[in-house]
């Protein structure tokens, strides 16, 4: 399974610039659990962290858009002016492209790594980057790049899973991830923040959803035993402006 995703047709980069999914991860990314749990959980999450600050019509670039779900709840939340959706898989894009066609959505489909979109500058009003940024080497110039493409004042909406989570056993058994590159919440929000980005604490949230945890839930769910906030976070979410 490995020759085929790292040597096969999933190998759109060079496994320095980019880890492919595993033929579980592909499954996994048009479930329902994926669409309503994880995709709609975050947005939201960032919705709320955004509150009144939404710009009306916005231009909204959704990196590593992958088979295209996310850019469909992006069309429903914010009606945007102009949506592009970039992902380096070919094979994703033309299943987003037909999901947008069906679904009767117009969108912009870029098929380029997050660090080189080929975008013009200051073209966008907000960039979503959900559960993508964990996949990729080159972060420090991915976050250039979404500030280059970005307008002043535009919103960087920010949602990854921490290594607390990339590294628990399930995830590393049935995914594939750059695991050096994997950072906690802290880390990602100092990250940004050093790229030229304004991020307030009150624009940070650090969820602890049921499929996160390693327990999946069940301890809540069946003994009603509340986390106690001591565990090291497993997802960020975070609202980034532009300097």
């Amino acid at each position: 399974m490995l020759t085929e995703y790292f040597g096969g047709r999933y190998n759109i980069l060079s496994v320095s610039d980019h880890v492919p999914e595993t033929r579980f991860g592909i499954w996994f990314l048009n479930t329902n659990t994926w669409k309503l749990h994880v995709i709609s959980r975050a947005l939201e999450d960032l919705d709320r962290l955004i509150g009144a600050e939404r710009p009306n019509d916005p231009v909204i670039v959704d990196i590593g858009c992958g088979f295209g779900h996310s850019l469909l709840m992006l069309r429903e939340w914010a009606k945007p002016s102009r949506l592009i959706g970039v992902d380096v898989d070919p094979v994703a894009l033309e299943a987003a492209r037909c999901r947008a066609s069906e679904a009767e959505v117009s969108v912009e489909l870029v098929n380029a790594p997050a660090h080189r979109t080929g975008l013009s500058d200051a073209c966008a009003d907000i960039v979503f980057c959900h559960q993508t940024f964990h996949h990729l080497i080159a972060q420090e110039e991915a976050l250039a790049e979404f500030r280059r493409i970005l307008k002043p004042d535009g919103l960087l909406l920010f949602a990854e899973s921490t290594r607390a989570y990339i590294f628990s056993l399930p995830i590393r058994a049935l995914f594939r991830h750059p695991m050096h590159m994997q950072r906690t919440a802290s880390e990602y929000v100092a990250l940004v923040r050093k790229a030229g980005f304004d991020v307030p604490d009150a624009k940070v949230s650090l969820p602890y959803l049921w499929w996160s945890r390693p327990d999946l839930g069940l301890a809540e769910r069946w003994f009603g035993r509340v986390p106690d906030g001591k565990q090291e976070q497993t997802l960020v979410n975070l609202v980034a402006r532009r300097l």
